[in-house]
């Protein structure tokens, strides 16, 4: 989860939340350059009176200033267009899930399972026990079996929202009337905190999302207790 004064992202615990920190960090340095040759040109331009004809006119230096950008433009939009790819592939996912928006709590469906679902709402402040984060803590938890291809259907029942996951590089609209899907695989087991990503009225702070991911075996006995109360 994101700590105070953190200005990087949260640890990745998905395949595709390292890829988007390896194309940020990419398109990172390449921005790094750019402004770094802009500013020596400023600085030089400023700094002196000495000019240079064949640089204020000249056909050769042109043509380099009109394809090198766009060279740079290919080596972001390339690895930009993989991932949204890969964002978009659900490959036989193991388990499906569908996530409902409320105002303002969520609810989960295993739709694997004949009667297997929950409402999750945020734990109030003074209910919290020790160790346990502030406006981020569920009274139930979206558990998962860890290393499993996940599809999560997202759609709302009243007004827009967003089911968001910042460490597992997860962030689907929840659209009224509309059924969204998304995927993930969870790398290492954990417990992943997110929030509505999406302004949906007073309360839009207060419904939080927790995943735990687990192993396979835990999952199946928990899945089992949770069958046995329903």
């Amino acid at each position: 989860m994101a700590h105070p004064s953190q200005l990087g992202f949260q640890d990745a615990a998905s395949p595709v939340m390292e890829e988007l920190l390896h194309f940020h960090d990419h398109a990172l340095m390449i921005v790094f350059l750019i402004s770094t040759l802009v500013l020596y040109i400023i600085v030089a331009m400023v700094s002196t009176k000495l000019t240079n004809k064949y640089i204020l006119d000249s056909q050769e230096i042109e043509i380099v200033w009109t394809i090198l950008p766009a060279v740079i433009l290919i080596l972001i939009a390339l690895p930009s267009l993989r991932i949204l790819y890969l964002m978009d592939e659900v490959n036989d996912p193991h388990l499906t899930i569908k996530a409902m928006g409320h105002q303002w709590y969520w609810s989960y469906e295993y739709t694997d399972y004949e009667d297997l679902g929950f409402d999750s709402y945020m734990i109030p402040t003074q209910d919290l026990s020790p160790g346990q984060f502030r406006l981020l803590e569920a009274d139930h938890r979206m558990v998962v079996p860890v290393e499993s291809p996940i599809r999560v259907l997202v759609s709302a029942e009243d007004v827009l929202h967003s089911w968001a996951v910042p460490s597992l590089g997860v962030k689907m609209d929840a659209v009224p009337g509309r059924l969204n899907q998304t995927a993930f695989i969870t790398s290492r087991p954990g417990v992943f905190y997110g929030q509505c990503s999406e302004i949906c009225g007073a309360n839009h702070s207060f419904m939080p999302i927790v995943v735990e991911a687990v192993p396979l075996k835990h999952f199946e006995n928990w899945s089992s207790l949770m069958l046995e109360d329903a």
